[in-house]
Order: structure tokens, then C-alpha cells, then sequence
């Protein structure tokens, strides 16, 4: 909102004095005001969408225009003090380089210790509520596995327990992955929280910290569908949805 008030506070006193050396200028001040926002149209157009701004259509659109659609957090920080930006907040008072650079260094810390509290409770939450629960449910499943070939001949148990094969290897897979995953993410945790500069730290946890959410996420959501509802620990997607 600092940001977005001061460039409009910027844009009207800049629309002010441009209408103003138009009417110096002999020009009648509708017809000034006429015609600067006529070139602002213009000179908008590149940055103009009618469609969703959030969608990847837009991130397309926009690199067709030469526009900035830089998505990192870390990285859209820089923008603050860009040499426009600093002379911006400068011209309007609101904020000098100095006051800028601080801001960014607590932003970038701020952004560091968001991305490291939600990594260690996204452990914490597979570690030891997800995977226990999927390897309680695939014990189940191998027993029942079990239980059939104690009962029937080996052909028709195996033709019989072929779904529990099959998810009892699917349940491997997504477990497997899992710690695997956050396994890396802790270690790369660890390698980014060496580096001194807060701005480089936090480009690490942007690049290679973040990007373990979605993969583990994804192998979770993909337990949620084949675990027990009963054994399941926390409400599924469904529920939230559906539930009353």
C-alpha cells in the first residue's frame, strides 16, 4: 500500500504540473487535461490487461511487452531501489535510500524466517502424523496380503490381493519420496542459513528450499486419496469441502 500510494501521490503531482506548463504555455486547461490523458492512454497501453492478472496467461502476455513479471519474492524486493523507484519515494518525501535498504534487509529477513518456520512444521506434520498413518495402513494391507495366501493357493491369492500389491507399492513410492524430500529440504536449509548476505539467503530458501513444499505436498495429497479415512489425521480435502 506505501508503494501504491506513493506512485499514485507521484503520478498526480507529476499530471499536475504537466497540465500546468501546458496552460503556461497558452493552452485552455481542458484542453490541457484533454490531451495529457489522451498520451497517458497511449503510453498505458502496454500494462492495460482485461484478463485474470494471477494467471499464467497474463505471465505470457506480459513477457510479450517487455513488462516485469518477475515472481521470485526475494528478487521483487529489488524493485524498491531500483534508481526509479529510490527517486519516486525520494520526490514525494515518503522515503529516502537509506530508509529503502533497511526496509529491503527486514523484508528479506522476514521472508527467510516465514519460508524456515513453515519448512519445519511441514516436517514435523509428514514426519510424524502422514508417514506413521500410511505405514500403519500398508501394514494392514501386507497383512491382509498375508492372511490370503495363508488361505488360499498362491495363483488365486494373488489374483485376490492384486489391488493391495498394488497399493502396498504405491504407498512405498509416496513414502519413499517423501522423506527423501524433506530430507533435502532440511539439508538445504542448512546450506542457505550459511550465507551472510540476508538477500542471497533468501534467494537460497526462494530457490531451493520452497520448491520441496509442492513436491511433498504432491505425494502427500496422493496418500490422502489412497489412506483409510479413519486412520487419515487430518481432515481431507473432500471433508473440508463437503462437510457440514
Amino acid at each position: 500500500m506505501i508503494a501504491l500510494n506513493t506512485a499514485v501521490a507521484s503520478q498526480l503531482r507529476e499530471f499536475r504540473q504537466s497540465v500546468d506548463a501546458r496552460m503556461a504555455a497558452g493552452e485552455q486547461k481542458e484542453h490541457a487535461i484533454f490531451e495529457l490523458l489522451r498520451e497517458y492512454i497511449r503510453e498505458s497501453k502496454p500494462i492495460r490487461f482485461d484478463g485474470n492478472g494471477y494467471s499464467d496467461e497474463w505471465r505470457q502476455e506480459a513477457q510479450q511487452r517487455g513488462i516485469d513479471c518477475e515472481s521470485s519474492v526475494p528478487l521483487i524486493y529489488d524493485a524498491y531501489t531500483s534508481p526509479s523507484s529510490v527517486q519516486m519515494f525520494e520526490d514525494t518525501g515518503v522515503m529516502n535510500r537509506t530508509e529503502l535498504a533497511a526496509r529491503n534487509e527486514v523484508k528479506w529477513d522476514t521472508y527467510i524466517k516465514k519460508v524456515q518456520i513453515e519448512a519445519r512444521v511441514l516436517g514435523d506434520i509428514v514426519l510424524n502424523h502422514i508417514i506413521p498413518v500410511a505405514t500403519r495402513y500398508q501394514s494392514t494391507l501386507l497383512d491382509n496380503v498375508y492372511k490370503m495366501r495363508q488361505v488360499y493357493d498362491y495363483d488365486k491369492a494373488c489374483t485376490l490381493s492384486a489391488h493391495d500389491d498394488s497399493l502396498i507399492e504405491e504407498l512405498s513410492e509416496h513414502i519413499s519420496s517423501i522423506k527423501m524430500n524433506v530430507d533435502n529440504m532440511v539439508e538445504a536449509r542448512k546450506q542457505a542459513n550459511h550465507i551472510a548476505s540476508e538477500r542471497q539467503r533468501a534467494i537460497a530458501y526462494h530457490d531451493t528450499v520452497l520448491p520441496y513444499f509442492d513436491q511433498i505436498r504432491y505425494h502427500v495429497d496422493k496418500l490422502e486419496l489412497i489412506v483409510d479415512d479413519e486412520l487419515w489425521p487430518l481432515p481431507k480435502y473432500r471433508e473440508i469441502l463437503f462437510s457440514h
